[in-house]
């Protein structure tokens, strides 16, 4: 289905831009198209602060422009045009033939400006290291749980500064340490209740107190540990 704007010249149609683009990085998916080429043709100039989303989209296709055309420009004038009469609907893939003449090139003649052509061998090179490094993280962090433990030390004589940082001494990878606060639990006995964030390939809770938290030298202060919630986040 087509995307309709009109007067992008106009407060009014820069409003109906930046409506449309509110949650969205482009006009079209989840990547810069010819879509965007052709509605950033049709815009005069970066929409104000009164159109943030507009302006955010401006910058990105503005950023992609210049990667892609890195030369420095000499700079080029085109004459005054009278602005267009109030027009219909100007479609994202079939704009007037009043719009600017840089959308109407890239109307007229997609071939004869690709902006987007064939990669060279190093830019194919660079894309497909990048994509092995995405498929490394998201292998290595398939995913993450919160996790909210119950340490509780031997008695009301534990020093609890101590058994604090006993269990903030067990260091992993894919383990974060989070917020903390003691807890009373009876008779002048308090339990240190710690939040914990872990990446769920790479530690297992149950490993960590069997093999970490209930052994020496961290047992010298803590008796047990009981998992009181766990949430995938």
């Amino acid at each position: 289905m087509a995307i309709s704007f009109t007067d992008l010249h106009t407060e009014a149609g820069l409003k109906s831009l930046d409506e449309f683009l509110s949650g969205k990085t482009y006009i079209s998916g989840d990547q810069i198209t010819k879509d965007d080429i052709r509605v950033y043709a049709a815009v005069t100039g970066k929409p104000g602060a009164g159109f943030p989303n507009a302006g955010r989209w401006y910058e990105t296709v503005s950023s992609a422009l210049s990667a892609r055309f890195p030369g420095e420009a000499a700079g080029v004038k085109i004459g005054s045009q009278a602005a267009p009469p109030a027009p219909s609907d100007v479609s994202a893939t079939e704009p007037k033939k009043e719009a600017p003449a840089a959308a109407a090139a890239v109307e007229d003649d997609d071939d004869d400006l690709d902006l987007f052509g064939d990669e060279t061998e190093d830019e194919k090179k660079a894309a497909a290291d990048r994509e092995a490094s995405k498929a490394s993280t998201k292998k290595k962090e398939s995913g993450k749980s919160s996790v909210l433990l119950d340490v509780k030390p031997w008695d009301d004589e534990t020093d609890m500064v101590n058994l604090e940082k006993a269990v903030r001494s067990v260091q992993m990878e894919g383990l974060l340490w989070g917020a903390s606060k003691l807890v009373p639990v009876g008779y002048g006995i308090k339990k240190l209740q710690i939040m914990l964030t872990i990446v769920d390939d790479l530690v297992s809770v149950d490993s960590l107190i069997e093999e970490h938290l209930t052994v020496e030298p961290c047992n010298e202060f803590i008796q047990s540990c009981d998992i009181v919630a766990f949430n995938k986040i």
